[in-house]
């Protein structure tokens, strides 16, 4: 049984993995497309602030609550919906979190891209704060992350990135040219690649591997 879990968990890593690569794959299509109808070279896009390190994991923690409670809402604000829209966007490019070490490695090249989505959903959640304030769930939620901030000492734990600002006009993308010497992260797409390969092996061999009838009356 330990076997079987294990292998299922390999796979099925293996398959999100996958679906958030044609998922980058198809929002880099459609992003480098809005960029060019929609940009007007001015760079108008809403400034971000960064986060710590130790403020992403809380951040982290709670992103389904605050995504979740930015979904129930009607009538946002267009600052709001764009920070909705972004970090949806920058969540993808960062393959939805899903590559070991993305939060807690700042030598990751997928840390800095946790950054962004991760400081874009605490913008959301300030946003909602200062617009619909007078909402208990929101009130409630903000006092909430607030709270796992002091007790985690959030503020206090920084990375290379802590200073790093953002803006919901550019999309930050994982540091591809740093994957071959970050070990969890070349294991990962290595291993991906091997799964990727064999099961394109074995669907040429199903192919092509001859097919038995019955044996003729003698």
């Amino acid at each position: 049984m330990t076997g079987r879990s294990t292998d299922g968990r390999v796979f099925g890593l293996a398959g999100r993995l996958v679906g958030a690569l044609l998922l980058v794959l198809l929002a880099n299509s459609a992003f480098a497309h809005r960029q060019a109808s929609d940009g007007d070279g001015t760079g108008a896009g809403i400034p971000i602030p960064n986060l710590t390190h130790g403020q992403m994991a809380v951040i982290a923690a709670n992103m389904p609550d605050i995504l979740a409670l930015a979904d129930r809402q009607t009538g946002l604000d267009e600052t709001a919906r764009r920070l909705r829209a972004f970090v949806d966007w920058q969540y993808f490019f960062c393959f939805r979190g899903l590559v070991p070490g993305s939060l807690k490695d700042e030598e990751s090249p997928f840390n800095e891209c946790s950054h962004a989505y991760l400081a874009g959903t605490q913008a959301l959640l300030l946003q909602l704060r200062q617009t619909r304030s007078d909402r208990a769930e929101i009130r409630a939620l903000v006092d909430k992350v607030g709270l796992d901030m002091v007790r985690n000492n959030a503020s206090l734990v920084l990375c290379r990135f802590s200073g790093e600002a953002f803006n919901t006009a550019d999309v930050v993308s994982p540091r591809w040219s740093e994957v071959p010497g970050h070990p969890p992260s070349l294991a990962t797409f290595g291993g991906l690649a091997f799964l990727i390969g064999g099961a394109v092996w074995l669907g040429l061999r199903r192919r092509t591997a001859p097919v038995s009838g019955p044996l003729p009356a003698g």
